[in-house]
């Protein structure tokens, strides 16, 4: 919905506010819809929107709030062509339907639908079926081979790794033979040693 207010005082010489949200009126200038009267509260009356229906409400003003000559003392449903005044300042309601605002939003989004799903009629239409209505064969893709960039690295670190595990495996050799030859000479010395000491004995 709607919602416009149309100044009939000649203080305010025809102009007009809509109302889209929730709206203070007041001589302040904090508040959304600023009437610049002497008779006008700071805070004097406040708009609300609820369930698409448009309430006022008195914010205990000095000079009162009134729709259709009534003073108002507790919010107020209003309705379409309804007389409002705040103090001496008048003004008609008018409510309307925003009804383009939808079409035009919907229009968008159902062809943006249209655009990402294509139908299932398309799909289908070139698939062969058996007589009984079943499809008779469905094609599955094959996954994409392996480039050969890839491949060609692929057998590169598998040589790379098996070069390493015969390198560890010589150096592990080479090891052990080194400490039995140095266990045989030890052992060699420990000997002529022994021999020296007897003769010299």
């Amino acid at each position: 919905m709607k919602w416009t207010l149309k100044a009939i005082s000649e203080e305010l010489k025809d102009s007009s506010f809509s109302i889209h949200e929730d709206t203070l009126v007041g001589r302040h200038q904090s508040c959304h819809l600023v009437l610049q009267s002497s008779e006008i509260s700071r805070r004097h009356a406040a708009f609300y929107i609820k369930d698409q229906a448009l309430w006022l409400e008195d914010l205990q003003s000095s000079n009162g709030t009134y729709i259709n000559g009534n003073k108002i003392t507790e919010p107020a449903l209003l309705k379409d062509q309804d007389l409002i005044q705040f103090a001496s300042l008048k003004f008609i309601l008018n409510e309307s339907k925003s009804e383009e605002n939808t079409v035009v939003e919907d229009q968008p989004l159902k062809a943006n639908a249209e655009e990402g799903m294509p139908h299932i009629a398309d799909r289908v239409k070139d698939m062969p079926v058996a007589n009984d209505g079943t499809p008779e064969s469905i094609q599955i893709p094959k996954p994409a081979p392996m480039p050969e960039q890839e491949h060609e690295i692929a057998s590169k670190h598998e040589s790379v790794a098996q070069n390493d595990n015969h390198h560890a495996t010589d150096s592990e050799q080479e090891v052990k033979k080194n400490a039995s030859l140095g266990l045989i000479t030890i052992i060699a010395i420990l000997i002529i040693a022994l021999i020296i000491w007897f003769f010299f004995k």
